[in-house]
């Protein structure tokens, strides 16, 4: 067998890159699936479990590490007894202006506290002495009061 005469390295078209960061949709029904959980007072495990998947999987979901399928988003709904349209409340509709931080969960509180961000500070500031998170607490009130406070 001979060689062709014109031989050329084959050409490969460089990857499209990759976003890595989560689109705001995805952060928002993974943050109301937690948020969603947490009222519902159902563990990891056990929606996991109801759902098929593992705990890792869904904390991927509620992380927006991964993205939720619209038949897992049906499951998970379905699982915890609320419709499907309950994990897209409060997303900008199509057409309006939706600046990636311009909107909140419901209860904020709860949607960060579900937040892998909310649990490790939870577990850290638990991990605090007594004495130390009052004084901790007294801080971080005195810096949101000056904060609020026009200059």
């Amino acid at each position: 067998m001979s060689e062709p005469k014109h031989w050329r390295p084959l050409r490969i078209a460089s990857k499209p890159k990759i976003r890595r960061d989560p689109h705001p949709a995805d952060l928002h029904v993974g943050r109301q699936i937690a948020t969603v959980r947490v009222l519902t007072d159902v563990s990891q495990a056990q929606l996991a479990r109801s759902i098929g998947v593992s705990v890792q999987q869904l904390q991927k979901y509620e992380n927006a590490r991964n993205r939720v399928s619209a038949s897992m988003i049906y499951e998970i709904g379905k699982s915890l007894g609320v419709p499907v349209s309950r994990f897209f409340e409060g997303l900008p509709e199509n057409g309006e202006s939706g600046c990636e931080a311009s909107y909140l969960p419901p209860d904020a509180r709860i949607g960060f506290i579900a937040s892998s961000e909310g649990r490790r500070l939870i577990s850290g500031f638990l991990q605090l002495p007594p004495r130390v998170r009052v004084k901790l607490s007294a801080l971080i009130a005195a810096i949101g009061e000056e904060l609020t406070v026009p200059q």
